[in-house]
């Protein structure tokens, strides 16, 4: 116990910089001193929580570990899958909370937000550090509903590697497609975990099916279950022949034991386990030629002689070149097979030094990092998260950011926990760090030590000729991608409950927004109403009720809109003169131009010059006339949405000298809209991909209903029990449907939505939806 003290004292000097949130070292001492004798200092599975040791381990923790150690993983998965039960397991194993937290009691670390207790669902992602046996890993919980996939997004931007999480009664659904595919565009390695083994409908092989059929993937199957739904009691791990069995009298899951799997009492089992050894030894050997040679060379004869940690590193190889993906199981309510999940993140996904990233060659050891988050505090202000992927970061640092071309000041540098944080002094590359002070950075934004260190990255991307010799596309090399923000789809006008409080609204907003970049907000101009623009009806909710919460405004929301856009369909011509005198100053400008549908999908207007325009006059006029046009597209002839699958071609441009840009840019605006005024307009709507998973008694009157909505389906799958729709239908049709399903099917029926593409409406809806606009019906 002395020599306990002794290094507690000694590690207590050597930390007495840091400010712990929430708790100060006279606790830890009074609590010292109420220890017996027998309490290890060391964590292992079997200790309790909450002990002082685990204190002083998460105290230590707060210096830079070595990169190699570092993991930053996320968890990924389809709403009700289990990522936030499992992420609470996770940080009570690893000694970091002392009880159990629950998504139904709403008492859940990284779930803290008013309205993600209240619905029991994740809206915004969380970051989590903690250790395990050595590692230093920075976890997020993202959410999987589809409103909420820019929130993903941006989290696996900064991601080394992730965690799957599946139903395993239900396998691949709708929103894990999405995240799958989100985890593709970023290359990240990641790990399958199998939820809810204790499931009724529970099935290890449907599952692994569903993961080989539908994400096109190979899992290596590291653990075979024992007992599926009721009788699920623990796993096998494969790789090492051993049993894991839970403590039925555990409550926390903390106590289990490993035996090795033995010919007198386990022999079925055992040759179960050794047949799928020998697949998992023959699957990885395809995919991997130094462990092929390996196996063929010394252990061709008996692959039971062969070691388990060559295979561990060779699995480690193959998913970190994504050829593969390792498969694990358990329950993460019932508090199994969590700790084999830790040591497999640890084991096989990358460490930061391990992912391969182009820009840091440039930086050469300077400080490089993303901002991927930003969170508003009312104590601290605006909090930035960074990935950090180069140098150091300190606090009270000044930092340039390359985006907005400015430079700022960190005031403050925080280890996040979920809504709690622990303030450091510094802290190195592959971290995931906190900023307090940053007034101007967003999402998306490359920080960096100063401006030199940019001018010296971008002339070393020069010298290695990975751009070309434009000023402007060296900046773009050395910044890092930013994160892809998808267009909101549904739209409301919002009102404060008096003149008075506009300004505390378009605070709220903004403030919002930044947190938020899928959330737009726009100034309707002929009405002056401010209007919010979101990715589905529970996000214009959700925004709804933390302006009310946290700003404490009683808003009112306007009815649902649809963002539809506009096209024409045929070619039209036109010509327009703008003839003004201000003051001593006469402005004349005469443009021709001709508006035509494009043959590929643009989001943007496509813009042309005609030969006959010289160049000497676009030098000058060229940024004015895209101004113009692109002004005019934003508002279309039919209903002022924005006009997409347009080409314009300016044919003539006559400008009398003095004529100022502004009006260049009014008589272009000008005879573009005259066009495509003249021009035959289309309606598009959006249309969704829709996925509706029901009982097989439902399924009669949903598809009944869906034949009402214009709703087209694809195909329909059974899923054990289940049958699973597929189809596309139009958004404008989906309004309140969550409420129409429940009713249909008595609450036993889900459904996702995402937006497929923009499809032409039919002339009779098209005819329904103008006369709805103008007041006429």
């Amino acid at each position: 116990m002395l020599t306990n003290l002794r290094i507690f004292v000694k590690n207590h000097q050597k930390i007495s910089s840091l400010h712990i949130n929430n708790m100060c070292f006279c606790k830890i001492r009074t609590s010292l001193k109420r220890l017996k004798l027998h309490v290890p200092l060391g964590r292992n599975y079997s200790s309790l929580p909450g002990l002082i040791g685990d204190d002083i381990k998460s105290l230590h923790s707060i210096i830079n570990p070595p990169i190699a150690k570092i993991r930053n993983i996320g968890i990924m998965a389809h709403i009700d899958a289990g990522k936030t039960t499992t992420t609470e397991r996770i940080l009570y194993y690893s000694g970091y909370t002392r009880s159990l937290g629950d998504v139904d009691d709403g008492d859940t670390v990284t779930d803290f937000m008013a309205q993600e207790r209240e619905r029991g669902i994740t809206i915004q992602s969380a970051a989590v550090t903690f250790d395990w046996k050595g590692y230093r890993v920075n976890l997020i919980d993202t959410p999987g509903h589809v409103d909420f996939t820019l929130e993903v997004e941006r989290c696996l931007r900064v991601l080394d590697g992730a965690v799957a999480v599946f139903d395993a009664s239900a396998g691949v659904e709708a929103q894990t497609l999405t995240v799958w595919r989100q985890a593709d565009k970023h290359k990240i390695p990641r790990i399958c975990f199998l939820n809810k083994m204790d499931k009724t409908g529970a099935s290890f092989n449907y599952a692994v099916e569903s993961i080989r059929e539908k994400l096109k993937a190979k899992p290596l199957l590291l653990q075979l279950p024992v007992g599926e739904a009721k009788t699920f009691k623990g796993m096998v791990d494969v790789i090492n022949k051993e049993k894991l069995l839970w403590n039925p009298n555990s409550g926390d899951g903390k106590d289990f034991e490993r035996k090795p799997l033995l010919e007198t009492s386990d022999p079925e089992l055992l040759k179960e386990t050794t047949e799928a050894r020998n697949a998992l030894i023959e699957q990885v050997a395809d995919l991997d030629d130094e462990f092929a040679d390996l196996v063929l060379g010394e252990f061709s004869e008996n692959f039971d002689l062969l070691p388990a940690e060559k295979l561990q590193t060779a699995i480690h190889r193959v998913t970190l070149a994504q050829t593969a993906v390792p498969v694990l199981c358990g329950s993460a309510l019932k508090n199994k097979g969590i700790q084999p999940l830790l040591d497999a993140i640890t084991m096989y996904l990358p460490s930061p030094e391990e992912r391969n990233y182009e820009f840091l060659k440039w930086y050469k050891g300077d400080l490089c990092a993303l901002a991927f988050k930003v969170l508003h505090d009312k104590q601290r202000g605006p909090l930035v998260f960074m990935r950090i992927y180069s140098g150091m970061i300190k606090s009270h640092l000044a930092i340039h950011n390359i985006n907005r071309d400015c430079t700022e000041r960190i005031s403050r540098l925080l280890l996040p926990f979920a809504d709690q944080h622990i303030e450091i002094p510094s802290l190195t590359s592959g971290n995931i760090a906190l900023t307090v002070g940053l007034k101007h950075t967003v999402t998306g934004d490359t920080i960096v030590s100063s401006k030199s260190s940019t001018l010296a990255a971008a002339r070393r991307a020069e010298r290695e000729g990975e751009k070309k010799h434009k000023q402007s596309n060296e900046a773009e090399k050395i910044l890092l991608a930013g994160v892809e923000i998808p267009e909101p789809v549904f739209f409301c006008t919002i009102e404060p409950p008096s003149v008075a409080k506009q300004p505390d609204l378009d605070h709220a907003l903004k403030c919002l927004q930044r947190e938020d970049p899928s959330l737009k907000v726009r100034v309707d101009p002929d009405s002056g109403q401010t209007v919010l623009c979101g990715m589905g009806e529970l996000h214009i909710e959700i925004i709804h009720d933390r302006i009310k919460r946290e700003y404490g405004l009683e808003t009112y929301l306007g009815p649902l809109q649809i963002a539809y856009r506009e096209t024409i369909l045929n070619s039209v011509r036109a010509t327009d003169t703008l003839d003004r005198t201000l003051g001593d100053k006469r402005h004349l400008v005469t443009v021709e131009v001709e508006t035509r549908p494009t043959e590929t999908s643009s989001v943007m207007p496509v813009i042309e010059y005609a030969e006959s325009v010289g160049e000497d006059l676009l030098k000058v006029s060229q940024e004015a006339i895209e101004n113009g046009i692109r002004s005019v597209c934003l508002q279309g002839p039919l209903l002022g949405s924005p006009m997409q699958d347009v080409a314009i071609t300016l044919h003539s441009l006559i400008i009398h000298p003095g004529t100022s840009t502004t009006m260049i840019s009014a008589c272009v605006s000008r005879c573009v809209q005259k066009a495509l005024k003249k021009a035959n307009k289309q309606v598009l709507e959006p249309l969704m991909n829709l996925e509706i998973t029901v009982t097989k008694d439902y399924l009669s009157p949903v598809l009944a209903d869906l034949a009402q909505r214009r709703g087209n389906i694809q195909e329909i799958q059974t899923r054990q029990d289940n049958k699973v729709v597929i189809g596309f239908v139009p958004l404008a049709e989906m309004m309140g449907y969550s409420t129409v399903l429940r009713t249909l099917t008595s609450g036993s029926a889900t459904f996702a939505l995402e937006l497929s593409t923009y499809q032409a409406m039919n002339p009779q809806d098209q005819s329904t939806l103008l006369n709805r606009r103008s007041g006429l019906t």
